[in-house]
């Protein structure tokens, strides 16, 4: 067993884009909206997590390869009751960047969970209906690297 032994890929432009929700009272999500949480904002907080976390996803799950990653970017809706992240990779590579797009969104729920679980927990400092769900990759696309014009 091991890692694929992707020697003989072609390197090109590899793109993953991936999606999650966190579910979370609409009080909560509306202390986000107004600024009110004491952590501060948790969206710039939670991309930032995420950017670190899609760069070091070969660390953290075990058969990866590891990809030098062109960008990441992550982007967040809110709506009544949850918080959308989005997560877009981009790398020049002989496989994909799937896992480093759904290791960013992965990480920025979690992150916005720790920074606003103060509002989240029960009486008993539990999470009856906060959660994390529909962590999914939106969409793979694979081209060829751009050549440089010749002079």
């Amino acid at each position: 067993m091991g890692m694929i032994d992707i020697t003989g890929k072609t390197t090109i432009v590899r793109e993953a884009r991936a999606s999650g929700r966190i579910i979370l009272s609409p009080k909560t999500v509306q202390n986000v909206r107004d600024d009110k949480i004491k952590k501060g904002d948790p969206r710039p907080v939670a991309e930032i997590a995420a950017m670190g976390a899609a760069k070091e996803t070969s660390r953290l799950i075990p058969h990866c390869h590891q990809i030098p990653l062109n960008t990441v970017d992550v982007d967040f809706s809110l709506g009544n009751n949850f918080i959308e992240a989005r997560c877009f990779v981009k790398a020049e590579a002989m496989t994909g960047v799937e896992m480093e797009a759904l290791v960013g969104v992965s990480i920025a729920l979690a992150t916005i969970w720790d920074m606003v679980k103060y509002l989240e927990k029960d009486k008993g400092g539990q999470y009856p209906s906060t959660r994390i769900s529909d962590i999914r990759v939106l969409e793979k696309i694979k081209r060829a690297v751009p050549q440089p014009d010749k002079p």
